[in-house]
């Protein structure tokens, strides 16, 4: 049987997204989730910014480039035009460049598995625990 039945549960990736303002202190404000489902073709990135938590850590800190960071990642999630040159990637490749480790002021954390039959719900509900 191919078909998919309503309420099967899929294997699915997830990562937070923590902005790092100054990377020599080490500390971080999680900042948003990246999920993605592989036997769906599903990858997402959602994001909420704290700016007064940002601040407190560091009120020199550059929100609109971190708001721009946050953007760009949801971007490369959603494909298309905006995604830039990852837009000819399939959802695996684009979540796996997501999730590279790198120093810049965005980051990702260690990346976790789950169960779901809703990765877009899934998505939200990470948000709102991980990050609200």
């Amino acid at each position: 049987m191919s078909g998919r039945r309503a309420g099967d549960r899929h294997v699915y990736e997830y990562a937070v997204l923590r902005v790092v303002p100054r990377i020599e202190r080490g500390e971080c404000v999680n900042a948003g989730v990246l999920v993605y489902c592989r036997p769906l073709g599903f990858v997402a990135a959602r994001t909420h910014l704290d700016e007064a938590r940002l601040l407190a850590l560091d009120p020199d800190v550059d929100l609109a480039g971190v708001r721009a960071a946050l953007r760009a990642v949801e971007q490369v999630c959603a494909g298309g035009d905006a995604a830039g040159q990852a837009a000819r990637d399939d959802a695996g490749r684009r979540f796996r460049w997501l999730i590279a480790p790198r120093s810049t002021i965005v980051q990702p954390g260690p990346v976790h598995t789950g169960l779901t039959a809703d990765p877009a719900a899934e998505t939200e509900r990470l948000l709102q625990v991980l990050v609200r």
